[in-house]
């Protein structure tokens, strides 16, 4: 098994280097054009909403596309039922800088972006007849429309809403082979909570605990073990420094440091070389670590059983891997073939189910195998982290013009749904569709000093309530909750979630330390003093 959790270790790395951190739901036609501080006034005061768009060519209902309400005009409908369907006419001449040669009786017209202001547009058509205006955009995102600062007072009274260029090409395309093409225009309302950020939290907390557990259990028979070794150990035994627990990587505060440095190296990279080949390595080096993860979990579940006991502990000699036991050679065609068809299958909309397993199993995997030594290390990993997921969600807007985080998490520039280290499940009852996310690093990171705690109240045999770990889980609970308050709070904007969750759990963790008197012990040695077994043999004889 040496061999496994090195591979798995290898692969935690990679996954870990992507830490892509906030939740970002919307993904149909998400508005990439700011325009906060674009002046508001009476009749230029709406807030920007996405629209839906349903068409229908021939009275058959047809493809629906995402178009953003202006900041001027009349709101529309939120409510499908209470929208109106009305025929769309081309725009003559196609800018509507001028009056419509076309008559129009309460059509929506349908014209180009550019040559005059949207405002000018909206009057030109509202004045000609139309219901509502639809303006396409010269690019393939939306842009959000605004006054101009030294525009009149603004009175429209038509909907004005802006499509992305593909949807509007595809439309214009229709009305000029003459066919009959009609549109119904909603805004439908967001929910504040969806089912799936519920599922979510409970994923990434019951992740926690599971690996939180495992780690700690695996702890404490490691030092049982070593108590038995050196009660019985020769001299010769006790002169050498005994290893803690096979397979267990301890991180170091260079170590974390470097990770950090490394990781936004990384993440630039993938900014700036994001393409659908990069995207591919990702999603096979995601499905080799998922693979692995899962056969580690299986096969420290099933050895459990007594059923698998003796498989569990018999081993065989497989080429290039060492010994491997009989338990993990059934366990890993079955593993191989779930990753294998999550990677083939990974654009249907069910493979989130699949992507969540593998990376649940992983995330459980690595925590079990990389152990914070101490709080120092712990505060300084975390610490890091909070700095740098900050800096990639927010600041790096002014220097690269946009979220280097969020567009990566996305995938916007490789022309995937995003990168797959991340847990996500769909939006159950959002009439936008899309997915609730959390990347693998707000799981991971907060999860390696939960674990830590729990090691040591278990070697400390402090009880639940005395020791550390239930207000430390109870804190990154909290953290995450406060984070997809945020979410909904900034209409969806994805949010560091490490912005809220270290202060919390490392916060909490500190405090407790220091009003207990243990803070320099967790600080420093990140475990209890044990006395030696021949120190309590020899107190034992006397």
């Amino acid at each position: 098994m040496a061999e496994s959790s090195k591979l798995t270790t290898t692969l935690l790395t990679v996954a870990l280097i992507l830490l892509i951190s906030g939740d970002s739901p919307a993904r149909a036609g998400d508005i990439v054009h700011r325009d906060d501080k674009a002046p508001t006034r009476p009749g230029c005061d709406n807030n920007f909403v996405l629209v839906k768009v349903q068409t229908w060519v021939n009275d058959r209902e047809e493809a629906e596309f995402v178009g953003v309400g202006a900041r001027f005009g009349l709101t529309l409908e939120s409510k499908e039922k209470d929208a109106h369907k009305d025929r769309i006419a081309l725009a003559d001449p196609h800018d509507c800088c001028t009056t419509p040669k076309n008559k129009l009786t309460g059509e929506i017209i349908l014209v180009h972006r550019g040559n005059c202001s949207f405002t000018t547009k909206a009057n030109v058509a509202e004045a000609a007849g139309a219901s509502a205006i639809l303006i396409i955009n010269n690019r393939t995102e939306l842009f959000k429309m605004v006054c101009e600062a030294d525009e009149p007072d603004v009175n429209i009274g038509i909907p004005v809403v802006m499509l992305p260029q593909d949807a509007g090409e595809s439309l214009k395309q229709s009305l000029q082979e003459k066919i009959n093409v009609s549109v119904q225009l909603y805004s439908p309302k967001r929910p504040l909570v969806d089912v799936a950020e519920v599922f979510l939290w409970l994923m990434a907390v019951g992740t926690i605990l599971c690996a939180s557990y495992w780690s700690a259990w695996s702890a404490r028979e490691a030092a049982i073990e070593q108590d038995k070794l050196l009660k019985d150990a020769s001299d010769e035994y006790l002169s050498t420094e005994a290893s803690y627990s096979n397979g267990v990587v301890e991180i170091t505060t260079t170590s974390a440091i470097v990770f950090i440095v490394v990781a936004s190296c990384f993440l630039v990279l993938l900014y700036k070389k994001m393409s659908y080949v990069f995207i591919e390595v990702l999603v096979v080096l995601f499905a080799i670590g998922g693979a692995e993860g899962l056969q580690t979990c299986l096969v420290a579940l099933l050895a459990c059983f007594r059923s698998f006991e003796n498989v569990a502990k018999s081993f065989i000699k497989v080429p290039f891997l060492g010994g491997v036991s009989y338990l993990t050679l059934g366990v890993s065609p079955f593993c191989v073939l779930c990753a294998v068809l999550w990677a083939v299958y990974r654009r249907h909309h069910f493979a989130w189910i699949g992507q969540d397993i593998l990376g649940v199993a992983l995330i459980i995997t690595v925590i079990q195998i990389i152990q914070v030594p101490n709080l120092k290390v712990g505060t300084v990993l975390l610490s890091c982290a909070f700095l740098y997921d900050i800096f990639w969600v927010f600041i790096s807007k002014r220097m690269f013009h946009e979220s280097v985080m969020i567009m990566v998490a996305r995938g916007d520039k490789s022309g995937e749904d995003g990168i797959p280290m991340l847990l996500k499940i769909p939006r159950m009852f959002d009439p936008w569709g899309g997915y609730s996310i959390i990347g693998f690093g707000d799981i991971i990171l907060p999860g390696l000093l939960v674990a830590f705690s729990l090691r040591y109240d278990w070697l400390s045999n402090k009880s639940l309530r005395e020791g550390y770990f239930l207000w430390t889980m109870i804190a990154y609970g909290l953290g995450l909750l406060i984070t997809y308050v945020a979410l909904n709070l900034m209409d969806g904007h994805g949010q560091p979630a490490l912005l809220y969750i270290v202060p919390f759990t490392l916060g909490t963790f500190i405090t407790l330390g220091t009003k207990r008197g243990d803070l320099r012990h967790l600080w420093t040695k990140g475990e209890p003093d044990r006395i030696c077994p021949h120190v309590r043999l020899q107190s034992s004889e006397e």
